[in-house]
């Protein structure tokens, strides 16, 4: 194994005023739900992009999985946009690949985990972000694999 790939990958769930943090094992097998990082305004990232550099040092990351929520019906909108410009801040901060991972009905599949969990519905807020993130980049890790298994299949 090369020291790239034994590096680790962060999932994010990018969000108004929170943002979801996800780590890989070792392996980039499972991943992991770390914290929620809160911010007071939509605009002020400059905290957020500081604690996930500090993360991403933490954890050895070498690739950020970000998710991207297209509208249903496959179109961009304003939330979409924000990420765009949030992959490119983290991308200029942290100099690492970030790759857009289509979201959809990930915080919906969260919230309905939760609930089928027993958590009450006004604690569910404070653990949807992260287990988004836990699924955004858990679907991103089966991908890879279900890609590198095919390959080495062609062999």
């Amino acid at each position: 194994m090369t020291k790239e790939q034994n590096k680790r990958i962060m999932g994010l769930d990018f969000g108004s005023k929170t943002v979801g943090v996800a780590i890989s094992d070792g392996l980039g097998i499972t991943a992991q739900g770390i914290e929620i990082i809160r911010r007071t305004s939509e605009n002020k990232l400059r905290q957020t992009c500081a604690r996930i550099e500090a993360l991403t040092r933490e954890y050895h990351v070498g690739k950020i999985v970000l998710g991207f929520p297209k509208n249903m019906n496959n179109t961009i909108g304003e939330r979409a946009e924000k990420s765009l410009a949030f992959q490119e801040m983290l991308e200029r901060r942290t100099g690492l690949p970030v790759i857009l991972w289509d979201e959809r009905l990930t915080t919906v599949e969260a919230n309905r985990t939760l609930m089928e969990s027993g958590v009450r519905r006004e604690n569910r807020k404070e653990y949807v972000d992260k287990l988004a993130a836990v699924y955004i980049l858990q679907g991103y890790l089966d991908y890879a694999s279900m890609k590198e298994n095919a390959a080495d299949g062609e062999n």
